[in-house]
């Protein structure tokens, strides 16, 4: 069972920055398809960025590029997403997800599915107008 150590978020006004984390095993990180999620109250679950860890490529969401940054540090087998510009619609949990199947980090036509295998406990993020 993946153990995903996940820290950041929080709240800020509009307009501010936070930043996630989420750390897993060496083995996982190796070469997998890692991810950041998120779900407001009353809606689906959402994509927001992916990244293969093997290479760093990264995906996002046509709502967060040119905002939101999904980074990975190798040596600390965690992926970062660093949220600028923050709006009151991105207030939502926001889940670290990882899974080993690649072609989940490169969808086609639209955001990150959430279909993803394992996934985080879940850290909120809370922008007020």
């Amino acid at each position: 069972q993946e153990q995903f150590v996940e820290s950041g978020g929080g709240s800020v006004e509009a307009g501010g920055s936070l930043e996630l984390s989420c750390e897993v095993s060496a083995y996982t990180f190796r070469s997998n398809c890692m991810g950041w999620f998120r779900q407001a109250p009353g809606g689906e679950r959402e994509g927001v960025a992916t990244i293969y860890t093997n290479d760093a490529t990264t995906y996002y969401n046509a709502a967060v590029k040119g905002r939101f940054t999904i980074s990975q540090d190798r040596a600390k087998h965690t992926i970062y997403l660093r949220m600028n510009n923050l709006k009151p619609e991105d207030t939502a949990m926001y889940y670290c997800a990882e899974d080993e199947k690649l072609d989940l980090c490169t969808p086609i036509g639209g955001p990150p599915r959430a279909v993803f295998q394992r996934w985080g406990q879940g850290k909120q993020v809370t922008v007020s107008s």
